[in-house]
């Protein structure tokens, strides 16, 4: 097969969570135990680093991933969902495997996978693990996929330290309807006797967290406890942060090249495990932290998270997708008051839209649209909420014939584009 037809294969062969939802998730770790068994568990044969939870997950995986690339070692990064190339999953320095990697797995063991009859996503983490082993990497970045307990990614053992990213609502169908039940899910990669950082937490989730790690005899590290944020500022191209850790009063001046508010707490996390890392004897330097969090776009060719599409007007999209991270988004737009805010955006059908419409300002243009999703909502359903709370809106077909009808008909050169709302809107956009 080509790639391109391998690619079909596996969206046509096996059950893929973007096109039936539920039905594709399988909790239970069973046919991931399964695969990398007859791999000869590849996931043994490097050391791991496993990144979870709510908002994030992948903005950490990325940082961690640059500053050990900065290190100079050979680092595997796996993350999902893609949003062009499914190559985009499994990275080694920021390097996408090659499609002919792809072709031969699925080649070679499409009959084990036949047999097996694993998800899309537990054949992704198969083909990762075996990537990474394959290649010989020095440390692999893990993020997870959905959850924690029960998510394929959390069969790897030789692990360095997992980190929590935050929790907030969001998959509350899978997960539970409550902070505390999504709280024990993603602790669930949190492994015995393994060191385990969380990034952000509420009053909600504190318990949880630390529960789990004293049931596993796993040192827990609270990263808000331990640095504090003294300075900062920011506007919508750039994020310098001031530092302190409280305990040793070390300063940490901070550019970052990921630039939305949520940020913040990710970094916080991401300076905990650069300590975590140090004592574990990886010898990190100052400038490896400084660089890899000012270069982590270049160094893993991040895409999607605050991503400026162009200037005069300033168009922006971001994946940022549950009530939490469009709360933040939508603060750090709408600081700038002298200009005109377009918003374009699609949801998902379970989302929470008196939650969303509740976060929506009136003084901002509209500008609803489908995407290619059996989980999408129709635009004009979206519409028609909108009018409750009356705004005003116009709906499209797709993401591009917006885009380009606000720049052409809407948008002035001292006005501000946002496109976000799902990450498989944002997928579809042509230029990013």
């Amino acid at each position: 097969m080509t790639y391109d037809e391998t690619i079909e294969y596996l969206y046509a062969k096996l059950p893929v969570f973007q096109k039936i939802g539920l039905k594709a998730l399988k909790p239970k770790l069973t046919n991931i135990i399964a695969l990398c068994e007859a791999l000869g568990n590849p996931q043994d044969n490097f050391k791991s680093i496993h990144v979870a939870g709510t908002n994030g997950k992948g903005s950490t995986s990325h940082m961690l991933a640059s500053i050990l690339i900065e290190k100079g070692l050979k680092v595997g990064l796996y993350t999902s969902p893609h949003l062009k190339d499914y190559r985009e999953r499994f990275r080694i320095n920021g390097e996408m495997a090659p499609k002919s990697y792809i072709i031969e797995f699925i080649e070679n063991y499409s009959e084990l996978i036949k047999k097996i009859k694993p998800s899309f996503f537990e054949v992704s983490v198969a083909i990762a693990f075996k990537f990474f082993s394959d290649e010989k990497v020095d440390i692999a970045v893990i993020e997870v996929g959905l959850g924690g307990r029960f998510d394929s990614t959390n069969i790897i053992s030789n692990l360095l330290f997992s980190l929590i990213t935050n929790i907030g609502y969001d998959h509350m169908d899978i997960l539970g309807d409550t902070l505390e039940k999504i709280a024990f899910e993603k602790a669930g990669i949190i492994k015995k006797g393994i060191p385990v950082i969380v990034s952000e937490y509420s009053v909600d989730t504190y318990k949880v967290f630390e529960d789990e790690a004293k049931k596993n005899n796993s040192e827990i590290k609270f990263a808000s406890k331990n640095f504090d944020i003294f300075q900062e500022s920011s506007d919508l191209q750039t994020l310098n942060l001031d530092i302190r850790n409280i305990y040793s009063q070390e300063i940490f001046k901070l550019s970052s090249g990921l630039v939305g508010q949520y940020q913040k707490n990710n970094i916080i996390g991401v300076l905990e495990a650069y300590t975590l890392l140090n004592k574990l004897g990886y010898n990190l330097s100052k400038e490896h932290l400084i660089n890899g969090i000012k270069n982590v776009i270049v160094n893993t060719s991040l895409k999607g998270r605050w991503q400026i599409l162009q200037n005069n007007p300033l168009v922006i999209c971001d994946t940022g997708h549950n009530e939490h991270a469009l709360k933040i988004t939508l603060n750090k737009l709408f600081a700038n008051q002298n200009s005109k805010i377009h918003l374009i955006l699609g949801f998902v059908k379970d989302k929470d839209l008196e939650k969303v419409f509740s976060l929506l300002p009136l003084n901002a243009n509209y500008y609803f649209c489908d995407f290619d999703s059996f989980r999408a909502l129709k635009a004009s359903e979206l519409q028609k909420e909108a009018l409750k709370y009356n705004f005003e809106s116009k709906i499209y077909n797709n993401v591009n014939q917006a885009l380009e009808q606000v720049l052409s008909n809407y948008a002035k050169s001292e006005d501000i584009v946002f496109i976000g709302g799902s990450t498989y809107l944002v997928a579809e956009l042509n230029n990013i």
